[in-house]
């Protein structure tokens, strides 16, 4: 049998023809279509898209999977009908650009324009895998040599045919600063059913609001391996999404968050908006099936490349945050020498190193030699060197190239005047806007430096580097009426949020991937790390600019366990970051769950282990190691299952890797207080039901037992642990 394609589509203009699905046995033409239309089909193994190339405007006809399942609808392509042009209003007329439009094997675009505006619009789909969703843009050039400004344009509206059935949606919570009481929601979508999530860079969620969401959703009918979709957005400005279920019909849309508005934002001579990148995909199979497949594709398409190539990533991590920012250069050197005997690779030193709130140089009361020596000391000691910077915090030093709120060309770029004497915190300040040109480029210059001078081989940002509002009425976004930008203070930082919020935040967020892309260029070795007091930030358009996350301001096993729990089900478990702070352990069995607590991800350790007795640092020393040779390999590799219910503290949690190709995986099985629970069964998932198994107790609390897949997911797995706030790890290998 030949190999099929792995896209299809492939014409090099868009003349009046009909186009075929390659990926069916066989093609047999469509019925002919209106003059002024024509139907293209578009996608990859797994996502298919029916579009119609109409005269004025797009318009998605179906989302199709190869496993059979297909949704029809009928939504037209939004596309802004109006722009204001030298004060006026003026109406848009888009015509199709047939010999400007493309196809090939990786990309459709329909190209649209206004002749009096010269206005250009591209309506744009990518299939960068062969495997996974397909990519929606929309791109709005301004060629002519006048300022134009915009409305808010879509990036996606879906609009589909549903029936009777029943179906499901299914979204996560943002960790944040810590974790939600939900976090993973499953709920049923039925008739008048309405939802509406937000996701930006703050997730700061106030009394009564709902918590901002990981940008993305799934609808599925009800079952196990039912034929769903998802829809996702790769941006990490204020985006929202929703979806509503009305007369037999799912509607919706995603894209940049049009409140509280009314949005605009400017388009220079030869300037250019780009929608925020949407991922469509559809689905066959049950939650964790979708989440894997996702998973797999956001390593090929948006993780770089040196990171699925790094057989040490992710990276075991010592971090100084367990001395907050009383760290010294003589206990840093006394961690990284205990760190080095214990296995780690990296020591990352968290905040307490700067002179001020943005000065970014030493302290040189507790760093007198400066950050190279350290570095070089961790590098001489087999560790990387991590740095923790917040770098778009202004503050009130006076030393030369401090971001200081007093000088006129720092004040210009910061989102508001400082209150009246105000001073910043322990290590927050004033925002920057870096959507202006002028911050943008201090701030490449400023990390390049930090990067060089301080031999770093990871640099962390934390605090608000994307701007939330900002009420300047000579920066790049939209202005809007000062009395209509709301302030308060909350946790020490000033918060701010207006008409234009969306605009600051679509230019910050543009400048942020622009310094993190520079960074990577200049840079080829250097990690970077996502922290926004905690997990605020965890989104696609990070995954695809930075390396892991800090997915929860919160240290204990219990938090980390439910944040990696809930973010794990669409983001790479490699990614996710959980910080293990010191947290009571009476016995080395407590002391394992708490390490293990924090070792389903990115492990990182957030206390100077020089304060552990003997067998702590025996434990540990075994469990790192383990870690790196064992439990590694599954987590960058592995389809992950949800084979526990989300943690409570009390009971039973676990999750399952399992690496059908290496036919090897693990469980992680966690008991919580509940003294009289002391056995748990879970049933496996991913097995071939035909192949035998062995599971092998990392802790012996169990003989090794030897079943097929089908014994091992039909009947399950019981675990024993009379001990509470215990853990087991069962290693599984096929025979």
């Amino acid at each position: 049998m030949s190999k099929r394609p792995e896209t299809f589509i492939a014409v090099r203009s868009l003349a009046p023809v009909v186009l075929f699905g390659a990926l069916s046995v066989s093609s047999t033409a469509t019925a002919a279509l209106p003059t002024d239309m024509e139907t293209l089909h578009f996608g990859n193994l797994d996502t298919q898209v029916v579009v119609e190339a109409g005269a004025a405007l797009p318009r998605l006809r179906a989302l199709k999977s190869p496993a059979g399942g297909t949704w029809e609808g009928n939504a037209q392509g939004t596309l802004i009908g109006s722009a204001i042009i030298d004060g006026k209003t003026v109406p848009l007329h888009w015509q199709l650009d047939r010999e400007a439009s493309r196809s090939d094997e990786k990309t459709l675009s329909l190209v649209y324009g206004d002749r009096d505006s010269r206005l250009k619009l591209v309506w744009e789909w990518r299939a960068r895998a062969g495997h996974g969703p397909l990519e929606h843009t929309v791109r709005i050039e301004n060629r002519s040599e006048r300022e134009v400004w915009i409305p808010l344009q879509d990036s996606f509206i879906f609009r589909w045919k549903t029936g009777t059935q029943a179906l499901q949606q299914l979204w996560v919570d943002k960790g944040a600063g810590e974790a939600p009481p939900v976090g993973t929601h499953l709920v049923d979508v039925g008739d008048g059913y309405r939802w509406r999530g937000e996701s930006s860079a703050f997730a700061h969620p106030r009394k009564g609001e709902p918590r901002e969401i990981v940008p993305y959703f799934l609808v599925r009918p009800e079952g196990e391996a039912s034929d769903g979709w998802y829809l996702g957005i790769e941006f990490s400005g204020r985006v929202a999404m929703t979806l509503q279920r009305r007369g037999g019909m799912l509607e919706g849309g995603a894209g940049l968050n049009p409140e509280p508005g009314p949005f605009r934002t400017r388009l220079a001579p030869g300037g250019e908006f780009a929608a925020p990148t949407v991922f469509l995909g559809a689905t066959h199979g049950g939650i964790d099936d979708v989440g894997n497949a996702l998973k797999r594709w956001i390593r090929e398409t948006l993780n770089d490349a040196r990171t699925r190539h790094d057989p040490a990533y992710p990276w075991t991590t010592n971090n100084s945050w367990g001395s907050a920012m009383a760290i010294s250069d003589a206990q840093a050197r006394r961690m990284i020498d205990d760190a080095a005997g214990l296995g780690f690779e990296m020591f990352h030193l968290d905040a307490g190193w700067f002179r001020a709130v943005g000065d970014w140089q030493p302290d040189p009361n507790k760093f007198p030699q400066g950050l190279a020596p350290l570095a070089d000391y961790a590098h001489a000691h087999g560790l990387k060197f991590g740095l923790w910077v917040d770098w778009a915090q202004a503050g009130i030093s006076k030393e030369k190239g401090a971001l200081d709120v007093a000088d006129p060309a720092i004040r210009d770029w910061l989102t508001t005047d400082p209150p009246p004497n105000w001073k910043p915190e322990e290590f927050k300040g004033l925002t920057i806007d870096i959507g202006v040109p002028a911050a943008e480029a201090w701030v490449m210059k400023e990390t390049d430096r930090i990067v060089r001078e301080y031999k770093l081989d990871m640099l962390e940002h934390d605090g608000y580097v994307v701007a939330q509002g900002c009420d300047r009425a000579d920066h790049e976004h939209a202005t809007c009426d000062p009395k209509r930008v709301k302030k308060y203070t909350d946790d020490g930082f000033l918060w701010m949020d207006g008409p234009n919020s969306t605009d600051v935040s679509y230019h910050a967020a543009r400048a942020y991937y622009a310094i993190h892309d520079k960074l990577r260029r200049d840079h080829p070795g250097l990690l970077l790390e996502v922290c926004n007091d905690g997990g605020r930030m965890v989104d696609f358009g990070s995954a695809s600019h930075a390396d892991y996350f800090s997915i929860v301001d919160s240290y204990d096993p219990l938090s980390n366990r439910q944040a990696f729990y809930d973010a794990s089900h669409v983001l790479p478990p490699a990614m996710l970051e959980t910080y293990v702070k010191e947290w009571p352990a009476k016995r080395i069995e407590n002391f394992r769950y708490m390490l293990r607590s924090g070792m389903m991800g990115w492990f990182t350790l957030m206390l100077d282990t020089t304060t552990w007795n003997k067998q702590q640092h025996d434990v540990a020393r075994a469990e790192i190691d383990f870690y790196k040779t064992v439990l590694r390999p599954l987590i960058r590799e592995a389809d992950l299952y949800h084979v526990g219910p989300r943690a409570d503290g009390r009971g039973w949690d676990g999750i399952e890797y399992f690496d059908a190709k290496r036919g090897k995986g693990v469980l992680y099985a966690f008991h919580g207080t509940d003294a009289d629970a002391n056995t748990h069964t879970y049933r496996l998932q991913g097995l071939d039901a035909h192949r035998q198994y062995r599971l092998n107790f990392r802790d012996r609390s169990s003989p090794d037992l030897t079943r097929s897949g089908r014994e091992w997911m039909r009947d399950g797995v019981t675990v024993a642990l009379p001990l509470p706030d215990s853990s087991e790890l069962a290693l599984i290998e096929a025979i």
